[in-house]
C-alpha cells in the first residue's frame, strides 16, 4: 500500500531515518512529488519537534515546515520488536534514507550491507557531516566553519560570519535528493540498488562554486568582502537619500544604462571602469562616484528609473515583504497541506505532473496503523 497517486514519483517508497534539516527537507520535497514516505523516529523524536521558539499551535515551525506529506511511526531500535518492524520497512522501500553518525546503525543491521542482503534493489542514502571516517557531529554551523565559508562570510574588518540559515544543510539536501534519483534511474534500467553517500563539507565546498573555484583553479585566497562580490562592481547594496538600493550590475551594458540613469556618463568611458574587470580591480575609485550620485533620490524613484533602463536593482525586504512581493508576481509562496498547516511551497513547477501536499507535518507516532497496513501488503 502507498498513498493516494500524485506526482512524479508515485509509488516510489521511502524509508526516512533521517531527522534535524538536510534530510526531512530532502525527503519532504520528494513526497511532495508523490512519493510515500515514511518517517521513523526515536522515542525522543525529531530533535527539531522540540526546537523552539517560534511555535504553531503549540508545534515547532522547525519542524513543520520541513516535513509535511510524510506518514510517522515512532520506534525503538533496541526494542527487538520495534526493530524488526524497521528492517521490514527497509525491506519494502524503494529508497533508504539516513543521517547516523557513521557506523550508528551497523548493531542493528541497518547498515547498507545488511539492508541489501535483504533489498538488493534499495537505494541508500547516507547523510554525514564529515564522511565515514569522522565521528564529528554533523551540524550546520560546524560544516560552515570548517567548508571556510565564514571566512568569506562578512565584513573584513569583522569577525566571521554564518549564513542566516542552515544552508549547507539544505543544499547537502538537495545533493542527496539528486543522489538518489540517479541511483533509482540506474535501479530501474539495471535493478541494481546501490549507496548514496553525501556529506556537509562537500556539499558547502561544491556550492562555494566560484569560491572554492577560486583556490582550486588559480590559488587564490577568498576573503571577506562584506557586502561585495570578488568579481563584480557595481554588485551589493549602496545607500540613496533615504534608504538602501542593491545594485547588481553583470555586464558592461548595465553599466552604461546605469550611468546614463544616475548622470555619471563620465564613469561610462573612463579607462578605469569601462569593462568589468577593470570596475573590480577600481572598484574603491568607482564606489564613491556611485554613492554621490544616488544620494540626490529616494530608493524608490531609483528603482523606478533604473528598472526602466534594464538596470538590475532591488530593494531589501524582509521575509515578511518578500512573500506580499512574490504575491505580486502572482506566485503563492505559501501553501496549505493537509489539515491547514501552511508552509513554503515546493520551489519545483512540473506542467505535467506538479507537487501536491495531501499531508500534514505529522505528529509523533500518527500513522502507526498505516504503516502496519502497509507492511501487511494491503
Amino acid at each position: 500500500m502507498t498513498d493516494a497517486a500524485h506526482g512524479p514519483l508515485a509509488g516510489l517508497v521511502v524509508a526516512d531515518f533521517t531527522r534535524v534539516l538536510a534530510g526531512p527537507y530532502c525527503t519532504m520535497l520528494l513526497a511532495d512529488l508523490g512519493a510515500t514516505v515514511i518517517k521513523i523516529e526515536g522515542p525522543a523524536g525529531d530533535e527539531t519537534r522540540h526546537w523552539t521558539p517560534p511555535q504553531h499551535q503549540g508545534e515547532s515551525t522547525y519542524y513543520l515546515s520541513v516535513n509535511r506529506g510524510k506518514r510517522a511511526i515512532t520506534l525503538d531500535l533496541d526494542n527487538p520488536d520495534d526493530l524488526a518492524t524497521a528492517q521490514r520497512i527497509t525491506a519494502r522501500a524503494d529508497v533508504m534514507f539516513e543521517n547516523f553518525k557513521p557506523g550508528g546503525l551497523d548493531r542493528f543491521r541497518l547498515d547498507y550491507e545488511a539492508v541489501r542482503y535483504q533489498n538488493p534493489s534499495l537505494v541508500y542514502v547516507s547523510i554525514t557531516g564529515f564522511g565515514a571516517g569522522s565521528e564529528l557531529p554533523g551540524y550546520d554551523v560546524l560544516a560552515q566553519a570548517l567548508s571556510g565559508l565564514m571566512s568569506v562570510t562578512g565584513a573584513p574588518d569583522a569577525e566571521p560570519t554564518k549564513s542566516g540559515v542552515a544552508i549547507i544543510d539544505v543544499v547537502t539536501g538537495l545533493h542527496a535528493g539528486l543522489g538518489a534519483l540517479a541511483a533509482l534511474r540506474h535501479r530501474d534500467a539495471t535493478g541494481e540498488g546501490q549507496r548514496v553517500e553525501v556529506n556537509l563539507i562537500s556539499s558547502a565546498l561544491s556550492a562555494m562554486a566560484n569560491q572554492s573555484g577560486a583556490f582550486a583553479l588559480a590559488g587564490v585566497m577568498p576573503v571577506r568582502l562584506g557586502n561585495d562580490h570578488p568579481s563584480i562592481f557595481p554588485y551589493g547594496p549602496f545607500p540613496t537619500a533615504d534608504g538602501t538600493l542593491v545594485l547588481a550590475i553583470g555586464n558592461d551594458r548595465q553599466f552604461i544604462a546605469l550611468c546614463g540613469v544616475i548622470q555619471a556618463m563620465d564613469a561610462a568611458t573612463h579607462p578605469h571602469f569601462a569593462r568589468a574587470a577593470d570596475r573590480s580591480v577600481h572598484r574603491e575609485e568607482l564606489r564613491p562616484v556611485v554613492i554621490e550620485a544616488l544620494a540626490s533620490r529616494s530608493a524608490a524613484e531609483w528603482s523606478a528609473l533604473l528598472s526602466e533602463a534594464g538596470v538590475p536593482c532591488a530593494p531589501i525586504l524582509s521575509v515578511g515583504e518578500a512573500f506580499d512581493w512574490a504575491r505580486d508576481l502572482g506566485l503563492e509562496p505559501a501553501v496549505a497541506s493537509g489539515a491547514g498547516v501552511t508552509t513554503v511551497r515546493n520551489p519545483m513547477t512540473l506542467s505535467k505532473t506538479p507537487a501536491a501536499y495531501p499531508l500534514a507535518p505529522p505528529k509523533p507516532d500518527a500513522d502507526r496503523a498505516w504503516v502496519e497496513e502497509h507492511l501487511a501488503g494491503a
